[in-house]
C-alpha cells in the first residue's frame, strides 16, 4: 500500500524534532498545545520524537488487572504512573526507547484505522532498513517479530487531528515490561532492537530512519528542525 496523501496533491511539510529525553507530562503539554496550533490552521504537521524517564502511561481501555504490582511499587522503583487520552491499555515508556508523536490533521488521509496502519507500515520499514523483518498481526495493534510487539501504537484524533503516537523498543530494558500485561495481551512477549540484533544503533540514528519512513507512508516531506525552534 502507497501513502495515504493522494498521489497528484504535493507533499505536505511535515517538521520533525528529535528532542532527546523528556518528562512525560511535559512532552504531553507540549502535544497537546501544538494540537490546537494544526487544529486552528496555524502550525503545520509535526513529529515530536523522544525518549522518556522510566513510566507507565494507561489509556481508556486499560483494566485494573493489567497492572501486576500496586502503583506504590511502581513508583517505588522509580517509575511514573500516568492515565492518558489515547486508546489502548498499558505500556511502558523508559531510556532507549524511541517514542513517536505525530501531530498532524488526518481528514485528508483516510481516516483513523488508515492511520494506524500507515504507522505500522512505516515501523515496519524502519526495522527492515535495521535488517530486522518485523510485522503486523491480525486483530492487534502494534508491530511484531513472531510472537513478541517490537513497537506499541496509541492514538487520540480530536478535531481530526492526532496525538500519542508509537513507541519502539530499540535498547529498552525489558524487565520494566514484568510489572504489567503490555498493552492488555497476557500471552505475547515483548522484545527490542538490541535483544535480536545483539546490539542496538542510537535512538537517534534510529529516530532519523522512523521520520523518513513515516513520511513514506503518508505522503508527508519530513525536514528536521532544532528543538529550540519549538520555544
Amino acid at each position: 500500500m502507497g501513502p495515504l496523501r493522494p498521489a497528484q496533491a504535493a507533499p505536505a511539510l511535515c517538521h520533525w524534532y528529535f528532542l532527546g529525553t523528556m518528562v512525560y507530562q511535559k512532552a504531553w503539554d507540549l502535544q497537546r498545545a501544538i494540537a490546537r496550533e494544526v487544529a486552528d490552521g496555524t502550525k503545520g504537521a509535526t513529529l515530536l520524537l523522544l525518549e522518556h524517564p522510566p513510566v507507565y502511561t494507561y489509556g481508556r481501555r486499560a483494566k485494573a488487572e493489567d497492572f501486576l504490582v500496586s502503583r506504590d511499587a511502581l513508583e517505588a522503583l522509580g517509575a511514573g504512573v500516568v492515565e492518558v487520552d489515547r486508546g489502548g491499555e498499558i505500556t511502558f515508556h523508559g531510556p532507549g526507547q524511541l517514542v513517536g508523536y505525530p501531530i498532524l490533521n488526518i481528514r485528508d488521509l483516510g481516516g483513523p484505522l488508515k492511520y494506524v496502519r500507515a504507522l505500522e507500515r512505516a515501523l515496519v520499514g524502519a526495522l527492515e532498513d535495521f535488517t530486522l523483518a518485523a510485522g503486523t498481526k491480525d486483530g492487534l495493534t502494534g508491530v511484531w517479530v513472531g510472537e513478541e510487539k517490537i513497537a506499541a501504537i496509541g492514538v487520540r484524533i480530536s478535531r481530526g487531528v492526532t496525538t500519542h503516537g508509537f513507541a519502539l523498543n530499540v535498547s529498552t530494558d525489558l524487565r520494566w515490561f514484568e510489572h504489567i500485561v503490555p498493552c492488555g495481551i497476557p500471552d505475547k512477549g515483548v522484545t527490542s532492537m538490541e535483544r535480536l540484533l545483539g546490539s542496538a544503533p542510537p535512538v537517534d540514528r534510529v529516530a532519523e530512519v522512523a521520520a523518513k519512513r513515516l513520511g513514506e507512508a503518508l505522503g508527508l516531506e519530513m525536514a528536521r528542525v532544532e528543538p529550540s525552534a519549538l520555544a
